[in-house]
């Protein structure tokens, strides 16, 4: 008798050790024990300004809730980043002399009707096709210019350096289009 209750207590024991351990999810067991740690979102974290030192000790007493003055938002922060003239309090219209500069040594500047002059010359270049010319020309023309063979051209360039000769020495293996019957393309 003594045997068979044992054995009905470890059964029951068992039992309610096994609903206690089925009641927590994978996902929770894992971090109530500490297998699983959770790594702080690196796009979350911000830092706070540095504390300074007030102009007058006259200051209103602080809000709870309210926005810290001193912080920026991120929008404020990118601008800084990307143009400091406004970090510094200079009008974004004021260039340092190192840009004028810069942009002297690029050249005279473009023309306003630079855009214009390149869409007429594209169309110079693929003139429209009415409808006998695309019923009689059906295939596409073929893309200008000249295409590479990567892997060719790899290797010559390796075998140059190798050599110890200049890149440019030696013909660039270019890929050969393949030639099409007439009635290709059609069935």
């Amino acid at each position: 008798m003594l045997a068979s209750t044992k054995c009905w207590t470890t059964a029951l024991l068992l039992a309610a050790c096994s609903a206690a351990l089925a009641g927590c999810s994978g996902d929770q067991f894992g971090r109530t024990f500490g297998f699983i740690h959770d790594a702080p979102d690196e796009f979350t974290v911000t830092t706070r300004a540095p504390l300074a030192m007030p102009p007058n000790f006259a200051l209103p007493a602080p809000k709870p809730g309210a926005i810290r003055p001193q912080e920026q938002s991120e929008r404020a922060q990118a601008e800084q980043a990307l143009v400091p003239q406004m970090a510094l309090g200079t009008p974004a219209s004021a260039t340092s002399p190192g840009q004028q500069a810069l942009v002297q040594a690029a050249g005279p500047p473009a023309s306003p009707e630079i855009r214009t002059a390149v869409d007429q010359e594209a169309q110079l270049e693929r003139p429209s096709q009415n409808f006998t010319d695309k019923l009689m020309f059906w295939r596409k023309p073929q893309q200008p210019g000249t295409v590479v063979d990567p892997q060719k051209e790899a290797q010559r360039l390796r075998e140059n350096a190798a050599l110890g000769q200049n890149p440019e020495s030696g013909d660039t293996p270019i890929v050969q289009p393949k030639r099409r019957g007439w009635l290709e393309g059609i069935f």
